[in-house]
């Protein structure tokens, strides 16, 4: 019996991948969370961070999204995730002083704060 399950990530203009695999960990609200097959489902929402997919070692860069576990079926939606492979250093760049000049006006909410925080040190940490 296989331990995979499916997953596929959608944006709003296309599919960007559909495989099967053994683990997926999402950057959740609660904090990051590991997917497995038979896991419960589940509805919850992204966070900035990296999608890491196991077994395809692919991983994915999301501001939000939501996400959707049931049937042995992951479905992330969201229209901000890229694959890191595909994203160069000067756009990480151009990403992180965006968020910072963001987070020093004052009308920035708390959550809105928390938010780029996540962002900027996802950014910050990506190996490319």
């Amino acid at each position: 019996m296989s331990d995979k399950f499916t997953v596929e990530i959608i944006s709003p203009d296309r599919s960007i991948l559909k495989e099967d695999t053994t683990e997926v960990i999402i950057p959740a609200y609660e904090g990051e969370m590991g997917i497995l097959k038979d896991h419960i489902p589940l509805i919850t929402f992204l966070r900035p961070g990296k999608i890491k997919i196991k077994d395809i070692n692919e991983e994915f860069f999301a501001e939000e999204g939501i996400v959707e576990f049931a049937n042995n079926n992951l479905l992330i939606l969201s229209s901000t995730a890229k694959n890191i492979s595909e994203i160069d250093k000067g756009s990480i760049e151009a990403y992180i002083t965006d968020a910072q000049k963001k987070m020093e006006e004052s009308k920035v909410t708390d959550k809105e704060k928390y938010l780029l925080s996540y962002k900027i040190n996802t950014l910050k940490n990506l190996n490319l």
